[in-house]
């Protein structure tokens, strides 16, 4: 999976584009082209694999969510996580998202999903696991991925400071192994999942945590409101 062909953001690629040259890489990049030689449907589609990275850029990178893997059903996935294209029905735990953003900020919900507007200010959406076959949940799971997006993960923790992580449910959270708690802000609750989210996702607060944290620590505020 060469960091050439893949066309990484490059701020991203200056840092963590070696590492797709590793043989494990090599290895997934070949498990996805022989997936899609078969016929099977992977998403995101593929120019949309490292949308997160696109879309927010190293040294604009404000706040971290992590999710577990991509979106399974079509149309869904497009490289950020808990993210649907407009025209997409609202995933359940986006809505849930958006039912915490309303009891915590007042939020008024929009009718789409689409989160794009939160990594343009430097949220970085990112899934643990980058690829999906269609319908099957988890199916690219200890394929590679985890140690590239571990690659990312401790490359923000060590290269900057004052970051927000938002961890929600024991997958993400078992990458806070990463994280530094004395250089950057850990936030951890419960999925968003409907299965879990009453468990005290709903209450958390995170979305106006992450605020007042970045302010004392001198960054502009995200606008949630989508």
């Amino acid at each position: 999976m060469s960091e050439t062909r893949v066309k990484l953001e490059p701020s991203w690629k200056e840092r963590v584009g070696a590492y797709l040259d590793r043989p494990d890489m090599q290895a997934l990049s070949e498990f996805l082209r022989s997936e899609l030689r078969s016929g099977k449907i992977i998403y995101p589609p593929p120019k949309q694999i490292f949308a997160a990275l696109e879309a927010t850029p190293f040294d604009q990178v404000k706040v971290v969510i992590l999710g577990q893997d991509p979106y399974h059903g079509p149309g869904q996935a497009h490289g950020l996580c808990f993210s649907v294209q407009p025209g997409i029905a609202v995933p359940p735990s986006l809505r849930n998202m958006y039912v915490e953003l309303q009891r915590d900020l007042g939020f008024s919900p929009p009718r789409h999903g689409c989160l794009t507007r939160w990594a343009e200010q430097g949220v970085l959406l990112l899934n643990a696991v980058l690829t999906v076959e269609q319908g099957l949940a988890n199916s690219h799971q200890g394929k590679g991925w985890e140690g590239f997006t571990d690659s990312i993960i401790d490359t923000l923790n060590r290269e900057r400071e004052g970051l927000v992580f938002m961890l929600w449910g024991s997958y993400a959270q078992a990458k806070g192994k990463l994280i530094d708690g004395r250089r950057h802000c850990v936030l951890k609750a419960p999925h968003p999942s409907p299965l879990s989210a009453h468990r005290g996702f709903i209450g958390c607060g995170h979305f106006s945590a992450a605020n007042e944290y970045l302010m004392r620590h001198g960054k502009s505020p995200v606008d949630w409101t989508l």
